[in-house]
């Protein structure tokens, strides 16, 4: 019976550890833009959380947010995204790669 409830403690701690924002390759969480999650490696999480709200901040309900047509502009961390051709959103990460939005 103790090995059965230690399995199970060890299994929900991994499945949290799983879903946190920023993990893996990403390298965990550097700061906020508003309620996205700006990543160690510059790119944005796909996660559906509130980063304001995580870390008990202010969420900013109407925040402007320009999206841009071209890719000027469009850092991630700037508060700016561009739109891709085919309407998803998206911002540049340092190494010049696409980050989208979850939608």
């Amino acid at each position: 019976m103790l090995c059965v409830l230690i399995l199970l403690a060890l299994s929900a701690s991994s499945i949290d550890a799983a879903n946190t924002p920023c993990s893996g390759k990403k390298g965990g969480i550097n700061r906020c833009d508003g309620d996205v999650f700006l990543c160690n490696d510059g790119s944005i999480s796909a996660s559906k959380k509130s980063c304001a709200a995580m870390f008990g901040q202010q969420a900013e309900v109407h925040r402007p947010q320009p999206l841009l047509h071209n890719s000027d502009g469009c850092e991630c961390g700037s508060g700016a995204f561009c739109t891709g051709p085919r309407g998803g959103v998206y911002c540049l990460t340092p190494s010049g790669k696409k980050s989208y939005r979850r939608q």
